[in-house]
Parts: C-alpha cells; structure tokens; sequence
C-alpha cells in the first residue's frame, strides 16, 4: 500500500519530524492539533473555548486536506491538561461532529507543546479512491 503525506496552509506547520497527516490506502492518521493559528503559528488568545475550537478548526483543515470531513473521522483522542474541561469538550464537539460519533479517549497529560491545554489527534476512513 502507498503512503501519501497530507500537508495544508489551513493548519499550523508540523513543528517537528512529523506530517500533519498520512494516508496509507483508505485510512487516514491526523496528527495532534493544539490551538495554534495556522497564519501566525501562536497559541489562539482567549478561553479554554477558543483553544478547544481553533483545534477542531485545525483538524477540519487537515480532514478536508485529506480528501474528507470530521464527519470521516472514526477515532478521536484527546488530550488535557484538565479533565475538568471534559464536559466543555463534548459541548463544542456537538457542533462538529454528528451521529454516529467516532470513536474517543479522553486522556488527562501533565503538558502539552508551547503550553497548550488542548491536543486533539485523530483516525478518519474515507471512501475508496
């Protein structure tokens, strides 16, 4: 199976040896998207709101680089620093992802890149082509 590279200007650069997604046949790995504003680079100002959905953004951009949608995506992780943002997490996500929801894990980390309080990383499956 070949293996494709997904870059776009519609998300933040990979700030490392990483792409920001790799399609292998029909599955397609987002990498973690943290609340960084693809022009800039920097961490989006405000609330926990705003960082939760400039992360959503991001990997929007990335899933419709990659030939599809979040409505593709069938495994999600998530990353917090607080699990006490949990339920905001599910309140925004209702306005981006809807049924059938994929797949979750809701992991609480002692930190993420460039103080971040958020990372989202995802599996999407797309249709043959």
């Amino acid at each position: 199976m070949t293996r494709k590279t997904i870059q776009t200007d519609g998300a933040p650069q990979a700030i490392g040896t990483y792409s920001q997604a790799v399609r292998t046949g029909n599955t397609v790995y987002l990498s973690g998207q943290i609340p960084l504003l693809p022009d800039t680079m920097e961490l989006v100002s405000g609330d926990m709101e705003a960082q939760i959905r400039r992360v959503f953004d991001n990997l929007a951009a990335v899933a419709e680089a990659s030939g599809g949608t979040l409505a593709d995506v069938v495994k999600l992780n998530v990353f917090l620093i607080d699990l006490g943002h949990f339920a905001l997490v599910n309140e925004i996500m209702a306005g981006y992802f809807r049924e059938p929801y994929p797949a979750r894990a809701a992991v609480g980390v002692a930190a993420l890149p460039k103080g971040a309080q958020v990372e989202m990383d995802a599996v999407m499956e797309l249709g043959s082509g």
